[in-house]
């Protein structure tokens, strides 16, 4: 619906200016198609004179006009089988619009300064992220019974790395994109500490050693560190995690994740080995990340030892000294270790 010919100054034109900047080539493959959803869904809405919203001109957009499409983007009508009209809300498709659009206008007016006006309309609009009573969506939380199932399903269907990185975000608590887009061979025992691995947290920017000993040099993820160690033997230098399955297309094992920071790949790979393994169809790698924490609370970590394990910043809560971190981290672990046996029977 965007025109052949596009006005200068109008919001087609700044979404054009958001799209050639440098920002937009930084913006991993997953978000910037979201951007791209909620910027044609804000600029292709009709307004009462029949023009699209993205024809306007910027120069002429205000707080209130934003408000006003946007109450409008926040209800759809749709017909039922029947044919009766029924309204639905779509406050997270309308919230992740508005915060397409804001992000457009912050690089717009950084890229033309003159055209764009410092007034950013979408900003601090006071998005809610559900309606008064509505229930919180929550992400599946896996069992260990159902990550072990997981990993014995990837193994069978030749997907190793996966089976050995579902492991890692269970027990290391590191995001998907952590674990495929920037968990490297380095991390992992390096020469200068042989006994730490590097934990890296690209969403806050946190870092931190996890200790991979206790204080009597007893292993605190014995089945993790023996996948790990066989991988240090075959990689070099780079990513942890590549494509090692046999019926690869590339002769070299290729990234999970592709420069664009994309991985819909490895995700339709998940979700095929979950069916694989006769789970739940709900979950997803996401998922055992979150049975990792469900875990540490089960097994009646302090919230110190939950944040210091998950590296959520807090300047009250989370430990100033990295001595004091580390002995967080084994007490953690060793509790979440009991715990597991008590429940699944694991051997030591």
């Amino acid at each position: 619906m965007v025109p052949a010919v596009i006005a200068p100054g109008s919001f087609d034109w700044l979404t054009g200016i958001f799209k050639a900047h440098q920002k937009w080539k930084e913006i991993d493959h997953k978000t910037q198609r979201l951007y791209e959803q909620g910027l044609s869904l804000f600029a292709n809405h009709r307004l009462k004179d029949g023009t699209r919203a993205g024809s306007k001109q910027i120069s002429d957009f205000t707080r209130g006009f934003v408000d006003a499409v946007y109450a409008k983007l926040l209800v759809v009508e749709e017909k039922n089988a029947d044919g009766t009209v029924v309204k639905r809300e779509r406050r997270r498709f309308a919230n992740a619009a508005m915060v397409a659009c804001r992000r457009a206008w912050f690089v717009g007016q950084r890229a033309e300064e003159k055209k764009v006006p410092a007034i950013n309309p979408f900003s601090r609009m006071g998005l809610k992220a559900r309606a008064p009573g509505q229930a919180v969506r929550e992400t599946p939380t896996a069992t260990w019974d159902e990550l072990v199932a997981f990993r014995a399903a990837a193994v069978d269907r030749g997907y190793r790395s996966v089976a050995t990185a579902a492991l890692v975000t269970w027990e290391w608590l590191q995001r998907e994109e952590h674990v495929f887009g920037a968990f490297e061979i380095g991390h992992y025992r390096p020469k200068e500490r042989p006994n730490s691995v590097k934990i890296v947290h690209p969403k806050n920017g946190e870092e931190a050693w996890w200790p991979l000993f206790d204080e009597a040099g007893q292993a605190l993820f014995p089945e993790l560190m023996a996948e790990l160690d066989e991988v240090k033997k075959t990689i070099v230098s780079g990513l942890v995690f590549r494509r090692d399955h046999a019926h690869r297309r590339s002769r070299t094992p290729l990234p999970w994740m592709t420069e664009k920071k994309d991985l819909r790949y490895l995700r339709d790979v998940v979700k095929e080995t979950i069916r694989a393994a006769g789970l739940r169809e709900e979950l997803s790698f996401t998922s055992f990340r979150h049975g990792g924490f469900t875990e540490g609370a089960d097994s009646d970590l302090t919230d110190a030892e939950l944040r210091a394990a998950g590296r959520h910043r807090s300047s009250r809560q989370l430990p100033t000294y990295a001595k004091r971190t580390r002995k967080q981290l084994i007490s953690g672990t060793k509790k979440r270790r009991d715990e597991r046996t008590k429940a699944a029977g694991l051997s030591e």
